[in-house]
């Protein structure tokens, strides 16, 4: 499915910066529109494992696509893992076909690694909240249907937060300019904004307060899911400077045979296979319900992250200056996986979880 109906449009949706609805249409129809919701609703059923073989599959053809995919799943289970019966019934079944899009709103302008200190607001009003406030960096924010907005329904700090989901055509809500980014260009990336915006209590996931629970527990596989983002662009890249390195010839020989460029290539899978191995450990702790599943899931994300954008940075070299031109695939892997390091929680927010783990584990013993 990637190579057929991915790979063929990765460029042209990076340089028109076309959101490839359509696209997510057809993956959906392969079962991929919520690949770990339960079936009772239109779900796959499968487990995260699953999900992170697709998700790299995916990103080989287009890191951003993949990524997009990801987050939809995200917010679909949450709707399956919290959402009251009415809920699931109403949404997954417009989620899976991926018939109705859905993005993710927990990042604002002035809390990004600091979430628990959000300032959106949902007061009470009867038998509704009234939201003001905006989230920042919301990918797909303008182009889906459903908005999963972390929002302050009490006190400061986490135990404040809830969820509610609020629907695109609800007066007061709005959004801003797209932005222009570095990459990820095939998805709209803009500000949401709330201005007494009204939406139905009966729309909140969860219980009060369990908002920002939800929200982490929702990142926890959310990592691993952008972590295999990252081991697709790695694995497609590599392929593109083996592939490269039997074309090309400089001082009469093909590249493939000068040895230094030969350890280059090891070097590169170790760090993809390395990163691929750790990543599916992560996805088997969520699957096996592991306590140590999120330091886990911290871990495989700031590993794969980091070490498969530098498998594509040395692609590129390898490429030397055919791999800076536009014209050749390696550079935009470089420009859609360098993202991954920041978002899903950025990776020095990473180390400390990871650092946090460790040191508790001492203490224990």
């Amino acid at each position: 499915f990637t190579q057929n109906e991915v790979a063929p449009h990765m460029q042209k949706w990076d340089a028109e910066h076309i959101f490839p609805v359509e696209m997510f249409t057809k993956t959906a129809a392969l079962g991929f529109g919520a690949i770990y919701c339960k079936e009772e609703h239109g779900g796959s059923g499968l487990s995260r494992l699953d999900a992170s073989l697709i998700f790299e599959a995916i990103a080989t053809g287009c890191v951003t696509s993949s990524a997009y995919l990801s987050i939809h799943n995200m917010c679909a289970w949450m709707i399956d893992s919290t959402g009251t019966e009415e809920q699931r019934a109403k949404w997954l079944p417009q989620l899976a076909p991926m018939s109705r899009l859905a993005s993710y709103c927990l990042t604002e302008p002035g809390s990004g690694s600091d979430a628990a200190a959000l300032k959106t607001t949902a007061k009470s009003d009867g038998n509704y909240y009234v939201l003001n406030g905006s989230k920042a960096f919301i990918s797909g924010a303008g182009a889906t249907d459903l908005y999963l907005v972390m929002c302050r329904t009490g006190a400061d700090g986490p135990k404040g937060i809830s969820c509610v989901m609020v629907e695109k055509d609800t007066p007061g809500l709005s959004f801003g300019k797209i932005e222009r980014k570095l990459g990820w260009n095939a998805q709209p990336t803009r500000e949401v904004v709330f201005e007494n915006c009204r939406v139905p209590k009966s729309n909140r996931l969860g219980p009060e307060g369990s908002g920002f629970g939800l929200a982490m527990r929702g990142l926890n596989g959310g990592r691993v899911n952008i972590a295999s983002c990252s081991l697709g662009a790695a694995h497609a890249s590599l392929l593109a400077a083996r592939e490269y390195m039997t074309v090309r010839k400089q001082f009469g020989k093909q590249l493939a045979e000068f040895q230094a460029l030969q350890f280059q290539l090891a070097e590169m899978a170790a760090q993809l296979v390395s990163s691929r191995l750790l990543v599916r450990q992560a996805a088997q702790s969520l699957d096996s319900g592991d306590p140590g599943a999120p330091a886990v899931c911290a871990l495989a994300k700031l590993h794969a992250t980091e070490q498969c954008f530098d498998v594509c940075n040395r692609a590129l070299q390898l490429f030397g200056g055919y791999g800076y031109l536009l014209d050749f695939p390696v550079q935009q892997y470089l420009r859609d996986s360098r993202v991954n390091c920041i978002l899903e929680g950025t990776n020095q927010v990473m180390r400390m979880l990871v650092a946090r783990d460790i040191i508790g584990r001492l203490g224990d013993a």
